[in-house]
Order: C-alpha cells, then sequence, then structure tokens
C-alpha cells in the first residue's frame, strides 16, 4: 500500500479523510488510485483536477464518514465504487454494527486497491447480474463458531459463492475473531485476510474456470471435481492432513483444492500489498537478483518483469526482519508462515495467472 503527500506536502495514509497537519478533508480517486486534498466549490465539497474532473463524495462517506472514496461528477451513482459492491450491509439502527460496518469497508477497500493496480477484472452485479462481485455484510444473533444451539438459518457463514462474498460482521469484532482464530488453532485471522481469500475463489471462477490452464493447476493444488462437501466434511471433523506444512501454505489448505487455491491467492496478495509498503517507504529489501523493488515503483509492470523467485527471496528478507521487529515489542510473529519450495510454485502458478489475467 501507498502512502500519500497532502498539499501542505504532509504523509497521507490510505484510510485518511483529513489532514492532520493542515486540516484539510481528503478524499481517494479510485480511478487514480490516489488520495488527494478536497476543496470546495459552492455548496458542495469537490475536487478540482488539472483536466477540470470534479468528484463527488460518496454517499457512505458523506453521511456516515465510514469511507473516503469519491464519485466522479459525471456518474449518476451516489455511492463509490467500492460501496455500490456491497449489496447487504448491517442494520445501522443498532449503534455497534456503525463501527463494525466501517472496519469490514475499511478492509474491502484495501483489498479493491490491490485488485484495481494488479488490473485484474473485476465486473459487478449490474454488468453480470448472475456472477458478478458482490458483498453480503451480515449479522446473526450470536457468533456462529459458538452459538451451537444458534438455529443454522439464523447463522451467517463466511463464504462465496456464485460472485457473492458473505461476511459475519462479527469478524469485525477483535474480541469474537480472536477467540475464533484460537478455537479453530489458525495462526492468522484477519478481515483483510478473509476478503482475500474469498476473493480468490471469485477470481477462480473469473480467471481458471475452464480455461487453458486448468490441468496445470490440478496438477498443483488437485482436482476441484472431488466432492467438496465431503471433504470439508472430513476436513472439520478430522483436522488437517499429517504434515500438512510440506505443501500447503495453511491447515486449510490442505481441505480441498478450492481452498488451496483460495489460501495462496491471499498469501500473494499479502505479499504484494506488503513489499509495495516496504518499497513506499524505502526500505532495502536485499539485492537478491537481477531484479530488485529496492530504488523503483513496486507496481503491475514491476510485477510483470520479476520472478516469483526474486518476489520471494525479497518477501523473506523482509519477513525476517518484520518477525524481529514484533518480538522486540513483545508481540506474536506478523508472519507465522513457511514457504516450501512446493508453496513456490503454486505461488509461482498465482503469479503467471495474475500477470496473464487468465488468458
Amino acid at each position: 500500500m501507498k502512502t500519500y503527500t497532502c498539499q501542505c506536502g504532509a504523509r497521507l495514509h490510505f484510510e485518511n479523510s483529513l489532514c492532520v497537519s493542515c486540516g484539510h478533508e481528503l478524499g481517494f480517486l479510485p480511478d487514480l488510485r490516489t488520495l488527494t486534498a478536497l476543496k470546495p466549490v459552492g455548496e458542495a465539497v469537490w475536487l478540482a483536477m488539472a483536466n477540470d474532473r470534479r468528484y463527488k463524495k460518496c454517499r457512505n462517506y458523506d453521511q456516515h464518514h465510514v469511507c473516503n472514496w469519491m464519485v466522479a461528477e459525471a456518474d449518476s451513482h451516489a455511492y463509490c465504487f467500492s460501496c455500490r459492491l456491497s449489496e447487504i450491509i448491517p442494520d445501522l439502527s443498532n449503534p455497534d454494527n456503525l463501527k463494525l460496518w466501517g472496519l469490514i469497508e475499511q478492509a474491502k477497500r484495501r483489498l479493491l486497491y490491490s485488485l484495481l493496480w494488479l488490473e485484474l477484472p473485476i465486473v459487478n452485479r449490474e454488468e453480470n447480474p448472475q456472477f458478478g462481485l458482490a458483498f453480503h455484510l451480515m449479522e446473526d444473533q450470536g457468533y456462529s463458531e459458538f452459538a451451537q444451539e444458534m438455529p443454522l438459518q439464523d447463522t451467517v457463514f463466511t463464504g462465496h459463492k456464485s460472485g457473492v462474498i458473505t461476511l459475519n460482521i462479527a469478524e469485525a469484532n477483535p474480541v469474537a475473531r480472536e477467540q475464533t482464530r484460537a478455537h479453530v488453532n489458525e495462526s492468522y485471522r484477519t478481515l483483510l485476510g478473509h476478503f482475500r481469500h474469498e476473493s480468490g475463489h471469485y477470481y477462480w471462477d473469473v480467471l481458471l474456470r475452464n480455461s487453458p490452464h486448468i490441468e496445470e493447476f490440478r496438477a498443483l493444488f488437485g482436482d476441484e471435481r472431488i466432492g467438496y462437501g465431503d471433504v470439508m466434511q472430513g476436513y472439520y471433523a478430522n483436522g488437517p492432513v499429517a504434515n500438512w506444512q510440506t505443501n500447503w501454505i495453511s491447515g486449510y489448505a490442505s481441505a480441498h483444492s478450492w481452498e488451496d487455491w483460495a489460501e495462496t491467492w491471499a498469501h500473494y496478495l499479502h505479499m504484494i500489498d506488503s513489499m509495495e509498503t516496504a518499497n513506499d517507504y524505502g526500505f532495502d529489501l536485499g539485492n537478491t537478483g537481477q531484479h530488485t523493488a529496492k530504488s523503483q515503483q513496486f507496481n503491475a509492470e514491476y510485477l510483470s518483469s520479476v520472478s516469483i523467485n526474486d518476489l520471494v527471496n525479497e518477501w523473506s528478507n523482509f519477513t525476517v526482519a518484520l518477525n524481529d521487529m514484533n518480538r522486540s515489542m513483545g508481540l506474536p510473529d506478523a508472519y507465522p508462515f513457511v514457504l516450501t519450495d512446493f508453496i513456490i510454485r503454486k505461488l509461482a502458478f498465482v503469479h503467471a495467472i495474475v500477470i496473464s489475467k487468465g488468458q
């Protein structure tokens, strides 16, 4: 994730809606992927660009302050590109839901930022009512991992189906999320991780289903035609396969080839976003090969020219330092994963699919 610069010279961060140095309101322009100061024009707040294009605040920015994205003035939509993808949001008459929803939308915008700069296709439900991307951000009457007495129909399960990504808003509660993480013996569980994982299922449908790459996928990840329901029941009953660490990035990835793909896809997005952040701050990732992110822009063009081995080498250098920094603060490792040769082969496949857009 890049940082930005206010007109006053202060550093700005992706989530900012106000510059703490000069007090200017800020807005993110998804079409230009930049954060910039706003200026008032008339009674509304607009952004006047050099090419005279102007932007209005997303309605969720203006009314609820849970968004900082802008909408082109010529666009008839009241909501920004990100908020329009949320078909269902929590009941805001419950004041607690506003905070949870805001955290969820923030994580979703980080996902969309990565998808935009990777130039991956994002087709919404207006364009494709049957398989377009949408988000259902829903609540139930308790937390599904622990409310065993709750009827199944009242429980919201995080997942993906036909382009729709559903997220239980309880995941935005850090206490509930940590309890669940410990309960299911995960080393990592975040809102952003959920979105990246579920987006992997969406892009499996978009980039891989019925594609020329399907046999290569099956050779690495397994045959997705094996019954998903039965396999997942076995996983929840018995846990991951023995010694899963050799071939899978997580225990959950060992359950089924679709989950393996989604976990590996999410991991690739973790790498790319974190390395863009490190590069933006000028971190030396180490001269590990002919190509290095050091002293050059970390973007889609750079990714298309670099091998997965160089990326992983740079990533490994960075994560060793990152974990040591956390330990210096008495915190758990920020990166609790191990990349084996076989896992790197899977990441190489994801890398190739991202670069080629599945072509």
